[in-house]
């Protein structure tokens, strides 16, 4: 018999987890055969060691999405149940590195899924990332250039090629001063890397990601905190570099160590800089060419993975935009 603890952050989530009149405690004490002991805000799961470990896992994923503002019907838990059965049963504890003899193999999301490159495009973005220090992926929203890096950082920090990931991006809206809102750097800085957040829950669980990020392991970082640092044994990444300025991209690839991967993604249809052609990332392709550890990758609404309504909208706006560039 083993034992472990899940701290709830205050009464409010304490109810949504526990659910009316602790429906979801008895749910998950008959599907993992364990037993849940309340004291206060803190709950206790005893049992065997896999299935204490399965309810566990249910019961952070669980809390973690209603820190995220969803809301947990019958349905969803019972989906949620599912997968997390499926992933402790199925899957490692880790996310499992590629087969070796599935080459466009990734790795493995926490629910088991295999995770590959889907494009022409985005295999040979991947195929760079292993072979160059230094990867740029610009194209259009959808085609995979963030979740893709973010799985070959966490391969990467798996086979212990990196001892940390950095992400960073510039924090453009709040003109990178941030000190005006709330919260910690983390609260800060949340809203803006998101979708970094997401590939990384999807991945690897969210639990594992704030372990890693309370340990240090992954580091998260509006851009103005990049200068002055040197960083080795490190795989990082810089999203949305489209709105970096000159000085910005400057001072940031000027910080790279040894034994680093870095990665730095964007999309050039999207700056929301006041002055577009003052990018860092328009600009950068012209003073790099010919560096021989760097490689850039252009993709193209043909490697758009979302719903298949995004590449034709992506299509409609660059045929817009063609047509207004010509002159009249």
């Amino acid at each position: 018999m083993v034992t472990k603890t899940v701290y709830l952050q205050d009464n409010e989530e304490m109810l949504n987890v526990f659910g009316p009149q602790d429906e979801n405690l008895r749910l998950i004490e008959n599907e993992f055969d364990v037993n849940l002991v309340t004291y206060g805000n803190t709950l206790m799961i005893k049992g065997q060691k896999a299935k204490v470990s399965q309810a566990y896992r249910m019961i952070q994923e669980l809390a973690d999405q209603i820190r995220r503002g969803y809301r947990i019907d019958r349905k969803g838990f019972r989906s949620m149940m599912d997968n997390t059965r499926f992933y402790t049963e199925k899957v490692e504890t880790k996310t499992p590195l590629p087969n070796s003899e599935d080459e466009d193999c990734i790795c493995y999301t926490i629910k088991g899924k295999k995770l590959a490159p889907r494009t022409k495009n985005q295999k040979k973005y991947v195929e760079a990332i292993k072979k160059y220090d230094m990867v740029f992926g610009i194209g259009p929203a959808g085609t995979g250039k963030t979740y893709l890096a973010v799985a070959m950082a966490i391969v990467a920090l798996r086979a212990e090629k990196v001892f940390r990931i950095i992400l960073t991006r510039p924090v453009v809206e709040a003109g990178e001063k941030l000190g005006f809102l709330p919260g910690d750097l983390y609260d800060k800085v949340d809203p803006y890397l998101r979708p970094l957040y997401d590939a990384f829950y999807e991945i690897m669980g969210a639990e594992e990601f704030h372990h890693l990020r309370d340990e240090g392991v992954i580091e998260i970082a509006p851009l103005a905190y990049m200068r002055g640092r040197t960083l080795n044994d490190a795989f990082i990444v810089l999203d949305e570099a489209q709105n970096t300025n000159p000085e910005q991209m400057k001072m940031f690839l000027t910080r790279i160590g040894f034994e680093t991967t870095t990665v730095i993604v964007g999309d050039i249809t999207q700056i929301d800089l006041q002055n577009k052609k003052q990018s860092g990332l328009v600009q950068i392709k012209h003073i790099l060419k010919g560096i021989s550890s760097i490689k850039f990758i252009d993709f193209t609404g043909r490697d758009v993975v979302r719903h298949a309504l995004v590449k034709k909208i992506i299509k409609a706006y660059e045929e817009f935009e063609e047509i207004n560039s010509k002159p009249r």
